[in-house]
């Protein structure tokens, strides 16, 4: 007499599979916090006249090329002074002709502000490295948040991030971030 052997009953393997594979998709988490975070500024509204065309010395243009070499307004730069050479830019403490124009703005909890029109323009060649365009990226962004932290410590005693929204927002106005970013170049040195 020949010996049956018994079976696994394979109908409900389907059904447990397909139960683990819900279970990990329902239960696994995706990290999508990935990027630089930007704000853009609204659209215009209108035509633009010549008169709210951006001036030559309203630009700071930061050049980065291939080779990971920075020029900042035309001159060779380390990424070591970058911030210090966009916190001038951007403030322009002493209100120079070569630096930008400032335009009085009435601006919550400060009064009639001298508002900075500066804008930051980044370019980068294709092959820069990805490295260096993050720590261009994050020397321009910590300039800001330099200048921010000194007008929230001078006007409120705290840093920046521990302003609520309003106080936030005011002292966005008076240092909006600006940062423009060119198409990169594929071709030549820069």
């Amino acid at each position: 007499m020949a010996r049956i052997t018994p079976e696994i009953p394979s109908a409900s393997l389907a059904d447990i599979a397909f139960m683990l594979l819900i279970f990990f998709l329902v239960a696994t988490t995706m990290d999508v916090d990935s990027g630089l975070s930007r704000t853009l500024p609204p659209m215009p509204e209108g035509e633009q006249d010549d008169d709210q065309q951006i001036r030559e010395r309203d630009i700071f243009t930061v050049r980065v090329d291939m080779l990971d070499r920075m020029l900042v307004e035309g001159e060779l730069e380390d990424l070591t002074n970058l911030r210090d050479r966009a916190k001038e830019f951007i403030a322009n403490p002493n209100d120079e002709e070569h630096l930008p124009r400032k335009i009085e703005e009435e601006v919550e909890y400060f009064g009639q502000v001298p508002i900075s029109q500066q804008v930051i323009s980044l370019q980068n060649h294709r092959r820069t490295s990805y490295g260096m365009y993050i720590k261009v990226q994050n020397e321009l962004t910590a300039a800001y948040r330099e200048l921010r932290d000194e007008i929230a410590m001078d006007r409120f005693g705290r840093t920046f991030d521990r302003l609520d929204s309003d106080q936030q927002a005011a002292i966005r106005k008076i240092y909006p971030m600006r940062i423009s970013e060119a198409e990169p170049r594929q071709t030549g040195g820069n």
